[in-house]
């Protein structure tokens, strides 16, 4: 039976991560960081790490505070609430949280100690290095090769639309990368795929200018080519051929973090829209008193509703999934039910539309 009542433990952690936004993610200075764009403000994420809340879930042996997901995805939220550009919620909730859980998970104790624990502290980055220029979610199509010598893999390849590749050559870090191991199967494209933890700063990298992004600004977009790339054994993560089951878990991890962070940043738009709908006036009545924008505001009020219910029952099952380890979660659907159709939300500017012109 699901029970999504939030216990006295969660409700603190939630107050002070909103009393942390509300002194630093001001509207103020998430235009200022959507303006000036990446990098990403370092003492934003300092305050971030300062919460624990930058891979909360991580153990807590292991640098972490071995928080559980339901909890996770509560603070994901409060922090779409305030950067409702979600450039902190994808960058550092999605991206770090979601995929540095899962690098920790599989990575050796030289990975860990060199580049997950000083990203849990804020003082690296760590992401995940999927999208290849012959498409994005098709992990099972990924070219990008390597081949074993010795103790050591030799990669080659190319990524591209990869979060926070501008942060990771200043700040340090790297990225949890595909590569193709063995022969592809056509029966079973999925096969022979293991995972590596590639430095961004590991010889025969090169980082690629970045893109200029419609949106969310704040963090870099960018991508990286491979070239000979000779990585330790060590550097490899969980067993070979097994990545592509390891990736989709950590698309399970991130995704939660990515629907989490857009229902915050839904309530966020309705909360804005609502003051101004029952102050404008057109033809002697506010806006809000015209059965037309009544019920359009109904349902939006209802889709962000379900979208919350989606989120936290996806992150009870990925609760149970870690208790139980066996447990198969879906966990796309956080991510594609209503975020997908943001522009229905953004509409709403048109409410704002004399006011705008």
């Amino acid at each position: 039976m699901y029970d999504f009542t939030e216990t006295e433990e969660q409700k603190l952690m939630v107050k002070a991560v909103k009393e942390w936004c509300e002194r630093h993610l001001t509207p103020e200075r998430v235009r200022e960081m959507d303006d000036k764009g990446h990098p990403y403000p370092k003492d934003i994420v300092e305050g971030l790490a300062s919460l624990g809340i930058i891979m909360g879930t991580v153990p807590q042996e292991h640098g972490g505070l071995g928080l559980d997901w339901k909890t996770q995805a509560l603070i994901a939220e409060v922090i779409g609430y305030y950067d409702p550009t979600v450039a902190t919620a994808a960058g550092f909730m999605a991206v770090e949280t979601g995929w540095g859980f899962t690098i920790n998970r599989y990575c050796s104790e030289v990975v860990r100690e060199k580049y997950v624990k000083p990203a849990i502290r804020g003082e690296k980055f760590v992401g995940i290095g999927a999208t290849e220029p012959i498409g994005g979610s098709d992990v099972a199509g990924h070219r990008t090769t390597a081949r074993k010598e010795g103790d050591y893999w030799i990669l080659n390849g190319e990524k591209t639309f990869i979060s926070g590749t501008e942060e990771a050559k200043l700040w340090g870090g790297g990225y949890w990368v595909n590569a193709r191991t063995g022969p592809v199967i056509p029966e079973a494209p999925h096969r022979n795929i293991t995972a590596f933890f590639v430095p961004i700063d590991a010889e025969g990298v090169e980082v690629i200018e970045p893109y200029r992004d419609a949106g969310r600004m704040a963090i870099s977009t960018g991508g990286f080519v491979m070239k000979d790339v000779k990585i330790p054994d060590e550097y490899r993560l969980g067993e070979v051929g097994k990545g592509f089951y390891y990736t989709m878990e950590g698309f399970d991890n991130a995704r939660l973090m990515i629907g989490a962070s857009c229902a915050g940043a839904t309530r966020r738009i309705l909360d804005d829209a609502i003051p101004y709908i029952k102050e404008r006036k057109v033809f002697g009545m506010p806006l809000a008193k015209y059965e037309a924008i009544q019920f359009e505001l109904a349902e939006l009020y209802m889709e962000m509703e379900a979208l919350k219910l989606m989120v936290m029952k996806t992150a009870w099952m990925q609760d149970i999934r870690y208790k139980e380890e066996g447990l198969p979660v879906k966990v796309s659907e956080a991510k594609t039910f209503k975020p997908t159709e943001i522009a229905k939300w953004i509409s709403m500017v048109k409410w704002k539309g004399p006011f705008l012109a």
